[in-house]
């Protein structure tokens, strides 16, 4: 048997999108722990039953790891601020993982400039 079209489509990619501007806001304005420093939400998957949701963070600076357990320590706070904030009927379980992407991109960056400017000094 087919399964039903979503009467809302691209629903799980919004719901994704509001949680990720919801916990940016709440980590940055109620989360007290000492261990969160400045962080950046870059992305939200939501399974499609909406039981768990990746959230994967940057930092600007500090620890990883240490933010990583903040965060992890801070999930069931944060999973009810975003349950006062969403008005959908299951709230994900949060499950954060440390993205590593932006400094990827900034040792790509560098490693293109190098190449570059070794070439200009070659020509």
């Amino acid at each position: 048997m087919a399964r039903k079209a979503s009467s809302t489509p691209n629903r799980g990619f919004r719901v994704a999108d509001q949680i990720q501007r919801d916990l940016a806001e709440l980590i940055a304005r109620e989360l007290k722990d000492p261990r969160v420093g400045m962080v950046t939400i870059n992305a939200v998957e939501v399974t499609p039953d909406y039981a768990h949701a990746k959230v994967f963070f940057s930092l600007l600076t500090g620890d990883a790891d240490e933010t990583l357990q903040g965060l992890n320590t801070a999930a069931g706070f944060l999973r009810s601020g975003l349950f006062k904030r969403l008005h959908i009927h299951t709230v994900p379980t949060l499950h954060f993982v440390f993205d590593r992407t932006t400094e990827r991109a900034a040792d790509m960056n560098a490693l293109i400039s190098k190449a570059v400017s070794s070439r200009s000094k070659e020509e």
